[in-house]
């Protein structure tokens, strides 16, 4: 049985109250809006169990961020978002399940700002089960959930030993107590070169990758979003594709994220556009790997914020790169580092696989309840 909502929930919209971020007390209670916390203030005006669901500024052409989530205890909402209370009979988290991927494309309206109004939110239907059967499939979902929850823990676990780490193997690479050679980068490039624009004629479904900012994270190349090319055959396909062990790191935005290029990226064939620099180093004398850690660290953002060429633009040139320094203890002490984190990868490897089929059993089961 399906319901429209306005039948079995209570609707409190004329209870909510926008505050401007100038008129806002500081206090414990979270100021909420379309999509979660906004602020905290010192007041409150709903203190139950609630379910918000965007009215404006909504994710409503995301099918990975949700337009509806919880909300319980004393908190402030603004007018951004729908409030919703399940009268008896509805569970709070089975309606904020069948919520939250809802598929209002045909009810928003707005050119610049989609938005959902009361109107017509109140002719969205959810499916209607009996309570008992309502928190079986909660249940489900929420212990699914909390798996998911788990194993992102420790990936974030595993993250925070590799940083452990390397403070234990060469100290903080701020302070430098142990007293290790500082050298310029340059020193040890054998190759510097900025990416390709425009090359979005290139682009293609499937092919060799085309590496961006967002690829590169946390000393990693991640393909999540990967774009694909099919690259020209010409000098700045071959001036920009990488190799394995290149150091990528980013000169526009946000500065000085790092990578380090795998065999299997190098090997399938990748080419960085403009916003990175592909740096080879002298392998011989310096691990890439550990250059990545030693940039993401403080001692290195600090530089890139310093070397930064524009109050306007985040932006970085060649002699930027070229004079970033870093501590330089002895290639067998980086490569036992290195050790260490190829083991750790293996561990987060065999995490991400179970995180992933997780997801994909939480997506399956929401499909299967709610379509």
């Amino acid at each position: 049985m399906r319901v429209y909502i306005e039948d079995v929930c209570e609707i409190l919209d004329s209870r909510r109250i926008p505050i401007t971020a100038s008129n806002r007390k500081a206090g414990p209670y979270p100021y909420l809006g379309a999509n979660g916390i906004q602020d905290y203030v010192a007041d409150y005006i709903f203190d139950d169990d609630l379910v918000l669901l965007a009215e404006d500024g909504g994710n409503f052409c995301s099918k990975e961020r949700p337009i509806a989530y919880r909300a319980s205890g004393k908190c402030w909402v603004n007018n951004h978002a729908h409030v919703l209370k399940p009268k008896p009979g509805l569970d709070v988290d089975y309606l904020c399940y069948s919520l939250m991927f809802y598929d209002v494309s045909n009810l928003i309206n707005g050119a610049t700002r989609q938005k959902l109004t009361q109107s017509d939110m109140r002719k969205m239907q959810i499916s209607y089960p009996v309570l008992e059967e309502q928190k079986i499939i909660v249940s489900q979902l929420n212990a699914v959930g909390s798996l998911i929850i788990k194993r992102l823990q420790q990936l974030t676990k595993l993250d925070e030993l590799v940083k452990s780490r390397f403070i234990e193997l060469f100290g903080d690479p701020v302070a430098n107590p142990i007293g290790w050679p500082i050298r310029e980068l340059s020193e040890f490039i054998e190759f510097l070169t900025s990416g390709s624009r425009g090359w979005a004629k290139y682009f293609t479904n499937e092919g060799e990758y085309f590496i961006t900012i967002k690829n590169v994270k946390n000393c990693k190349i991640t393909l999540n979003d990967v774009q694909h090319i099919v690259p020209p055959d010409n000098a700045e396909a071959r001036r920009t594709k990488v190799q394995e062990g290149d150091l990528l790191i980013s000169i526009t935005a946000d500065l000085g994220r790092t990578g380090v290029v795998l065999k299997e990226i190098a090997e399938h064939g990748a080419y960085i556009n403009q916003h990175l620099t592909c740096i080879r180093l002298n392998k011989a004398a310096i691990c890439p790997l550990y250059v990545a850690y030693y940039m993401e660290s403080e001692a290195g953002k600090s530089q890139f914020q310093a070397k930064n060429q524009s109050a306007v633009k985040a932006g970085l040139n060649f002699n930027a790169i070229n004079t970033l320094k870093l501590m330089v203890p002895p290639i067998e002490l980086q490569k036992e580092f290195i050790s260490f984190v190829e083991r750790t990868d293996k561990s987060k490897l065999a995490i991400q696989k179970s995180l992933d089929q997780l997801e994909t059993l939480k997506k399956a089961l929401m499909q299967q309840y709610f379509g």
